[in-house]
Formats: structure tokens, sequence, C-alpha cells
């Protein structure tokens, strides 16, 4: 509870319309009826009021034990529970032996991942045996999510003490994780600083690749320039969909060693070019008709956004394609993903912070781009796209 010394000083921005105080006022009324005993007892004995009632205390009570499912799952994913299941239907007790668990372990596992529907539980003339469940499937030899899953125990340490982590007391862990994040000359992190993360996001940029070309048709390119890239997955997804597309790949010294090996195992060596560096100091290369931001921006404040894009429009020649792509705050059936979760994440990385598609544009538009548009996407949790274009007749970009 606030201690009146600590309320904020009162401010006085006049009457408001007659609107506005009408829907205060009904907002008022509601939320004492609401926050009433007497009226959840009812509304929980009313026949038409408690299917409500119940679906509400239900996804309160999902947000307070929603770390304990998570926790269901990271051990679904440390146990590979799920490779072993899609072997087919097992015995608890077939699965107490390869899981390596105790009798009582082994029963408490399986009932938490049936109610989560990650195992589903299935009784024949064979007696109760255990298969892959709805949420469970997807989870098959799925690297992208297992290796997120696994990640998230970072995240957890750092968000123990949320109230803490708002005011700026601690000092996450994450932010050691993404190095690049909190210091100010990324390009001379050497490579054993930056192999983990580099190596997360390889894995996890399946989830994105191919949602992203599925909006955005790379056929009509030359030459894409992927700014961040990483290990070269989204690129590597890019050669697949477009044969002759010549490729560039810009990231910190300390990664791009694996991008050219991947380049080499995938036999497109010879229409790649990897550069290292640092986007916010060196220049990009040139010579590419689209550059591609993937999950790069909300990574970074403002301020070394605006310098990142400011980079890719000097890259581009006019004309020029930017391909912007990350999680977006507000996106329309992923609010949570991107305002709470990313919000949050990127709060513990110290780095960036979640932004809408009209966030996004205003910045790509300072930096001198045009007809920025929004593309749908299959699955705006994982991914939203922009795409702009640098002018035919391009001058220097306008100041952020």
């Amino acid at each position: 509870m606030l201690h009146e010394a600590q309320l904020p000083p009162a401010t006085n921005p006049g009457p408001a319309p007659w609107h506005e105080r009408l829907l205060d006022a009904w907002r008022a009324w509601r939320d004492g009826v609401l926050i009433s005993p007497g009226f959840q007892r009812r509304a929980a004995r009313t026949w038409w009021m408690r299917p409500i009632a119940r679906r509400r205390a239900r996804s309160l009570f999902d947000l307070v034990a929603g770390f304990v499912y998570s926790q269901v799952l990271l051990a679904c994913v440390r146990l590979h529970l799920f490779d072993l299941l899609a072997r087919g239907p097992m015995t608890a007790a077939e699965l107490q032996h390869a899981l390596d668990l105790p009798a009582e372990g082994t029963e408490r596992l399986l009932a938490a991942a049936v109610a989560l529907e990650l195992v589903e539980r299935r009784e024949g003339h064979q007696g109760v045996r255990y298969g892959l469940g709805r949420l469970g499937a997807p989870m098959v030899a799925n690297e992208a999510v297992s290796a997120m899953v696994e990640h998230h125990a970072v995240l957890y340490g750092d968000l123990a003490d949320p109230v803490a982590l708002l005011r700026g007391g601690v000092s996450p862990a994450l932010s050691r994780y993404w190095a690049y994040a909190s210091t100010a000359a990324p390009g001379e992190l050497p490579p054993e600083a930056v192999n983990e993360y580099s190596a997360l996001m390889s894995a996890s940029q399946p989830l994105v690749a191919d949602e992203v070309l599925d909006a955005y048709d790379i056929g009509a390119h030359r030459c894409l320039l992927d700014v961040g890239g990483g290990q070269g997955r989204f690129l590597l997804a890019a050669a697949r969909r477009s044969p002759t597309l010549q490729l560039q790949l810009f990231d910190l010294p300390g990664v791009v060693p694996a991008a050219r090996r991947a380049f080499a195992a995938a036999g497109v060596a010879g229409r790649a070019q990897v550069h290292g560096g640092d986007f916010a100091r060196d220049a990009l290369p040139r010579g590419a008709d689209i550059a591609s931001l993937i999950r790069v921006i909300y990574d970074h404040p403002d301020e070394r956004a605006a310098t990142i894009l400011a980079a890719v429009y000097a890259a581009l020649p006019p004309g020029g394609t930017l391909l912007l792509a990350e999680p977006m705050a507000g996106a329309t059936g992923a609010r949570r993903m991107g305002d709470a979760y990313f919000n949050f994440y990127l709060l513990a990385m110290q780095g960036g912070r979640s932004r809408s598609a009209a966030d996004l544009s205003r910045l790509v538009l300072a930096a001198g781009f045009e007809q920025v548009r929004e593309l749908a996407t299959p699955i705006p949790l994982q991914v939203s796209v922009l795409v702009a274009r640098k002018p035919l007749h391009a001058t220097a970009p306008r100041s952020a």
C-alpha cells in the first residue's frame, strides 16, 4: 500500500469531459462489484455466471502457477520425455526405467504433464500407457523451443525479485549472457563471450525464418544482407527459397567463423560473403538490394537502434528494401508475448525494449526510409514483419 507521503503530487488538468466522467464512474462501480467477496460467491453459485467465474478464476490461477508449469516443461525437456514417447506409447514402469526416476517422481511428472496436455494418458487392452499430448508432440526434436526452455533458467533467476529488477537494484545474469547488449564495444568481445548466445540464436532461428520468408517473397531480389545474422541460419533459409540469391552476413568478429563453417557445410560458400564488425561503429558492406534485421532492433535502446537503421540505409542502394522482423508489442493475438514476456525479458537483458509496429515505423522513417508497411505472419507471437524502401532519389537520413 502507498502511504500518503509516497503519493505523487496532484495535478490539475481541468475538468474531464462528461463522457469520461461517466465512464470513470461506471468503471469504479464495476471494480467495486468485482472486488466484493459477496459478489464473487454469488457469481460462483449462479448458473449463468458460473462459467465466467470459473474461467476467470482459472486464468488468474494460471498466472500464479505459470512458473510451476514452465518447470514441468523444463523437466520433460531435460529428461527427453517427448523424444521417448515419439517412438510409441509407454507404461509408467517403462518410463520410470527410461527416465531414471523413482516411482513417485515418475507419477508426479506424468500427472502434471497430462494436466498440461504435454502427455496423453491412454487406456486400452494393454492397460494404461502414455503418449504424446497435443502440446508435447510439437516438442519432438524441436531444437529451437528446447533451447529456449533450457535458456529460461537464467531468466527465471533474474525474475526472482521482479520489483528489484524494475527499480534497477540488481545486476541480471541475462545481461552478462547477452554480453553485446551491455558493453560499449561489442566488436571487441572474444569468441568465448559470444559463442553461447550465438548458438542459442542459431537454434531458435528456425522458429521465425520460415514465418518471415512466407510473409515476404525473397525471390525478387538479387542479394540479401543479413545484419546481425549470427551463424547464418536465416540466410541459409533464404538460400533454399532462392537458389540464385547472393548472400552477405554481417555480425561481430567473434560470431562470423561459425557462419563461414555453416555456409561451407551447406554448399553455399560460393555465393556467401561474411563480414565481421560492429554495426554501431563500422560501415556495412555494399552491394545488396535488400537488408534484413531479424530480431535485432528490439535488443537495443532507441539511440542505438537509430544508429543501426542509419547504417543499413547507407549500405542499401536507392530503391533498396529493408526487411525488419521481430516480436512486436501490441501485436494482434500476441499482446502478452510482446507487452509482458519480451518487455521483462529485455529489461533483464538490459539492452532494448519491446516496440509496437508504430514505434518501429517511426524509427524506420526517421532513418530515411519510406513506404513502411506491416506484413501479416501466421504466428505473430513469434515474429511480425515490417518492410520499407529507400527512396529512389535518396537523401541523407533525417535526424532521429
